[in-house]
């Protein structure tokens, strides 16, 4: 019971339940073993019952929790629904002081937890809430005032999913960029009428030989990947003179050569060869001295990310010259507060400017691409994709160390569809950290990710909630939840939306706890519906109706980590896995229920009249599948890039490493050949999957 009671109080599960009625209990060594990584030592029954009493007594000593919440309403968040709910417990006569994120000070009467127009006096944003008691007792914490729901988009809207480095350009260098993507949303916005271009995270990569492809186990999360540029738009590449001329002339011949080899049938996306141009490229243009204007909008930059800019530069410094494993830095360099860090910072101020002023040019041209949306007549933008956590040896990990819990990594629990369970080898945010800090990795990590995006997708947006941590050296079923405050995470996601005018839309999909679909849509949090898994599991398990759809999502026909529409209806995912040796069944038993999903789905489109006589063609059957998707109520209906030219590959297959080439395919058609942007924009199947999607 005592270790129980101590992780309860430290949102640590001693059990779980992977399906309805079914309780699954958590080993104890697990849970002593996540215990340890918030620094709770319960190692026996003596530490037990230490840390259990050391802990009530602070709870029951305790005036104000680390961070409050405090949730306006009304149009803008002009008035506030309630007081914080936090501090119905204060002691009577309590006097509360909010100081306010712009300097103000605001004394609150002793009626203040009662009174709700009070509360609305304060503006949104983060402060400082300070309460002494009658008693004597004083206490500090975060005050998170919220607007009551993130910006929505318009009552509907269609747009493209795309996986931006698989969408190559006559100009690219060998994978998609920046420039590409401008291009994309400029094109689409104007001459389809999309509202929006949603794409993978763009997040820095962790170096290495080869470097890990996945965009979603990244260095960085906070600082795009400089691999994205576009080189010819750097505004230095025009004045490059001389033999550095003559070698950045023969970079682009490189990457033309490049971008011709990936684009032959059956090539793959090489990212380090991609790099490798570019760096000797960047290296080029940045002895390119920078214009008055370009040097202060510099400076300006510089001051604007502050410490986040100097520790990411510091890191990547250091890892050219240690390697990209901080855990095998010398030991004073592993800290990135110590004197030696700071000495090595000196000294290496060449390449840590160097990757700051790369920072600032990605940063400028994903401000370009965002403007290009924006100007095509989009009425959201261009939407960023926030991965669910950071590489253990990354940048983020070494400069927020404390902030992540050490020994764990994120992974899922076993459940119907993984009876392994799963281990994504991320090391989580303690829950603990991030409220003493007032949510402040959270809130920056938001802001840079929000600086140029019309709407972000969270990635497993149930983490905001709980996350499943497992401890080094076990499998994956041998961990166990941990609970965070997805009151303060939704408080602090509405404000940062809200201050950047953008839509947020969370990935819901898989086990999701109850209770937390109802508490996204409440924020207005749109969700994520994927057509084949859209039935009535609770009835009749058969296909839902397109009007009995949530409104609050973002409905499609697939995503990056499912197969093609075209590779769903003609059952060629089936035989892929097959290949692979990923069927757990006999190959005719999966073909054979493979066949009567999709034929029931097709007998649903023909009851709707959303499949008309015709040739019975696969590309019908694709658009007939997006004339549901407009049957629906969503908010938002994605199209995914692929789909429009018939490409059969998923771009990532999970449960592969090595035996699938994930995240390395550019687009391709139906035949298998590499389609570019161009192409794209020509093809007469594109347009006709189009024509459904247009406003009549």
């Amino acid at each position: 019971m005592g270790l129980a009671r101590l992780a309860e109080l430290h949102g640590v599960a001693t059990a779980y339940s992977p399906s309805p009625g079914v309780t699954v209990p958590v080993p104890d060594d697990t849970v002593v073993s996540v215990l340890a990584a918030l620094d709770v030592d319960a190692s026996g029954p003596a530490a037990v019952a230490e840390a259990l009493s050391r802990a009530e007594s602070a709870a029951a000593s305790r005036l104000l929790p680390p961070t409050v919440v405090l949730w306006a309403d009304g149009a803008g968040g002009a008035t506030a629904a309630a007081p914080p709910p936090a501090l119905a417990a204060l002691p009577p006569g309590t006097t509360l002081r909010v100081e306010t994120e712009r300097g103000g000070t605001v004394e609150l009467p002793r009626t203040a937890p009662d009174d709700a127009a009070v509360w609305a006096r304060l503006p949104l944003g983060v402060h400082v809430l300070a309460a002494e008691a009658p008693d004597g007792r004083a206490r500090r914490a975060t005050l998170v005032h919220a607007p009551a729901r993130v910006p929505q988009p318009p009552a509907r809207t269609h747009g493209f999913l795309v996986q931006l480095y698989s969408l190559l350009s006559a100009r690219s260098w060998g994978m998609g960029d920046l420039g590409d993507l401008a291009e994309l949303a400029g094109w689409s916005g104007r001459a389809l009428g999309a509202g929006f271009v949603q794409i993978n995270p763009l997040h820095a990569a962790v170096p290495g030989a080869p470097t890990d492809p996945s965009p979603y186990r990244p260095s960085s999360r906070s600082f795009p990947d400089p691999v994205h540029l576009r080189i010819e738009d750097v505004p230095e590449y025009a004045y490059v003179r001389g033999a550095d001329r003559e070698r950045l002339d023969a970079l682009v011949e490189r990457a033309a050569r490049l971008r011709a080899s990936v684009l032959e049938k059956d090539a793959l996306i090489d990212r380090d060869a991609v790099w490798e141009l570019k760096r000797a490229a960047l290296e080029i243009l940045d002895t390119v001295p920078l214009g008055p204007g370009r040097r202060a909008a510099y400076c300006d930059f510089l001051a604007d990310r502050g410490a986040a800019l100097e520790d990411h530069a510091t890191w990547c410094a250091l890892a050219e010259t240690h390697g990209p494993r901080w855990s095998q830095w010398p030991a004073a360099l592993r800290d990135p507060r110590s004197p030696e860090t700071a000495e090595a910072r000196r000294l290496l101020r060449d390449r840590v400017d160097f990757h700051s002023r790369l920072a600032w040019l990605t940063d400028e041209q994903l401000a370009g691409a965002c403007r290009a949306a924006r100007e095509s007549g989009m009425a959201v933008g261009i939407v960023h994709d926030l991965a669910v956590g950071v590489h253990p040896e990354g940048a983020d990990a070494w400069a927020r160390r404390d902030a992540f819990a050490a020994g764990m990594s994120v992974g899922a629990p076993p459940d119907a569809f993984n009876a392994l369970g799963q281990d994504w080898g991320l090391p989580p945010w303690r829950p603990d950290a991030l409220a003493a800090s007032g949510y402040a990795p959270f809130r920056d990590l938001l802001k840079s990710l929000l600086r140029h995006a019309g709407a972000l997708r969270i990635d497993h947006v149930m983490g905001l909630f709980r996350l499943w941590w497992v401890p080094e050296g076990r499998h994956a079923t041998g961990g166990t939840y941990v609970r965070y405050d997805a009151e303060a995470m939704l408080a602090v996601l509405a404000l940062e939306a809200h201050r950047a005018g953008a839509v947020v839309i969370g990935e819901d999909l898989g086990t999701v706890e109850p209770g937390v679909r109802e508490a996204l849509e409440r924020r207005g949090v749109l969700g994520t519906s994927v057509l084949w898994f859209e039935r009535d599991w609770e009835g009749t398990g058969r296909p839902l109706a397109p009007e009995t759809w949530r409104a609050g999502c973002v409905a499609t026909a697939t995503t990056h980590d499912l197969p093609s529409t075209a590779a769903r209806l003609t059952g060629e995912h089936v035989e892929l896995r097959h290949r692979l040796g990923l069927l757990g069944r006999p190959l005719e038993r999966e073909q054979a229920e493979d066949r009567a999903e999709v034929a029931e789905w097709l007998a649903a489109l023909t009851r709707l009249g959303l499949l008309p006589e015709g040739d019975g063609s696969e590309e019908e059957d694709i658009r007939a599948v997006y004339r549901f998707l407009l049957r629906t109520p969503a908010r938002m209906v994605g199209v995914w890039l692929p789909d429009t030219v018939g490409d059969r590959r998923p771009q990532n297959l999970p449960g592969t490493w090595d035996q699938y080439p994930n995240w390395r395919l550019p687009l391709a058609d139906a035949t298998g050949r590499p389609t570019t942007l161009e192409q794209l924009a020509a093809s007469p199947r594109l347009h006709r999957l189009m024509d459904v999607l247009r406003p009549r």
